[in-house]
Protein backbone atom coordinates (compact mmCIF):
# COMPACT_ATOMS: atom_id res chain seq x y z
CA UNK A 1 0.00 0.00 0.00
CA UNK A 2 1.85 3.41 -0.85
CA UNK A 3 2.43 5.89 1.77
CA UNK A 4 0.34 9.21 1.43
CA UNK A 5 2.66 12.30 1.26
CA UNK A 6 1.34 15.69 2.06
CA UNK A 7 2.83 19.24 2.01
CA UNK A 8 1.96 21.95 4.88
CA UNK A 9 3.59 24.48 7.36
CA UNK A 10 4.83 23.67 10.64
CA UNK A 11 2.72 25.60 13.31
CA UNK A 12 4.61 24.34 16.56
CA UNK A 13 8.27 23.01 17.22
CA UNK A 14 7.94 22.81 21.21
CA UNK A 15 8.05 19.37 21.56
CA UNK A 16 11.23 17.37 21.08
CA UNK A 17 11.91 15.77 17.78
CA UNK A 18 8.01 16.61 17.02
CA UNK A 19 6.78 19.25 14.76
CA UNK A 20 3.09 19.96 14.72
CA UNK A 21 1.99 20.85 10.82
CA UNK A 22 -0.94 21.90 9.24
CA UNK A 23 -2.33 20.82 6.19
CA UNK A 24 -4.82 23.27 4.22
CA UNK A 25 -6.78 21.65 1.43
CA UNK A 26 -9.16 22.90 -1.16
CA UNK A 27 -12.14 21.48 -2.84
CA UNK A 28 -15.07 23.15 -4.71
CA UNK A 29 -18.54 23.10 -1.95
CA UNK A 30 -20.91 20.68 -3.27
CA UNK A 31 -24.00 23.13 -3.63
CA UNK A 32 -22.19 26.65 -4.16
CA UNK A 33 -19.64 26.02 -5.72
CA UNK A 34 -17.05 28.28 -3.82
CA UNK A 35 -13.79 27.28 -2.97
CA UNK A 36 -13.82 26.29 0.41
CA UNK A 37 -10.84 26.08 2.51
CA UNK A 38 -9.96 23.25 5.50
CA UNK A 39 -7.08 22.25 7.38
CA UNK A 40 -6.09 19.67 9.82
CA UNK A 41 -3.18 19.76 11.94
CA UNK A 42 -0.87 16.62 11.68
CA UNK A 43 2.04 15.27 14.85
CA UNK A 44 5.14 14.68 12.84
CA UNK A 45 8.51 13.17 13.98
CA UNK A 46 11.21 15.63 13.30
CA UNK A 47 14.66 13.48 14.16
CA UNK A 48 17.23 16.58 13.91
CA UNK A 49 14.99 18.67 15.65
CA UNK A 50 15.95 21.64 12.88
CA UNK A 51 12.55 22.34 11.55
CA UNK A 52 10.77 25.93 12.85
CA UNK A 53 7.64 27.82 13.08
CA UNK A 54 6.57 28.78 9.42
CA UNK A 55 8.90 26.25 7.39
CA UNK A 56 7.20 24.72 4.44
CA UNK A 57 7.89 20.65 4.89
CA UNK A 58 6.33 17.35 3.16
CA UNK A 59 5.15 14.71 5.66
CA UNK A 60 5.27 11.20 5.04
CA UNK A 61 2.82 8.18 6.65
CA UNK A 62 4.55 5.67 8.35
CA UNK A 63 4.43 3.30 11.19
CA UNK A 64 3.13 4.83 14.62
CA UNK A 65 6.27 6.27 16.76
CA UNK A 66 3.94 7.16 19.65
CA UNK A 67 0.08 7.48 20.97
CA UNK A 68 -0.50 10.67 18.21
CA UNK A 69 2.76 10.49 15.45
CA UNK A 70 1.96 8.94 12.73
CA UNK A 71 3.79 10.77 10.11
CA UNK A 72 7.69 11.88 9.06
CA UNK A 73 9.05 14.53 7.77
CA UNK A 74 10.84 13.56 4.24
CA UNK A 75 11.90 17.16 3.36
CA UNK A 76 11.42 20.74 4.18
CA UNK A 77 10.86 22.63 1.16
Amino acid sequence: MPRRILQGTVVSDVNDKTVVVRVERRFPHPLYKKTVRRSKKYQAHDETNTLKVGDKVSIEECAPISKNKRWSVVKSA
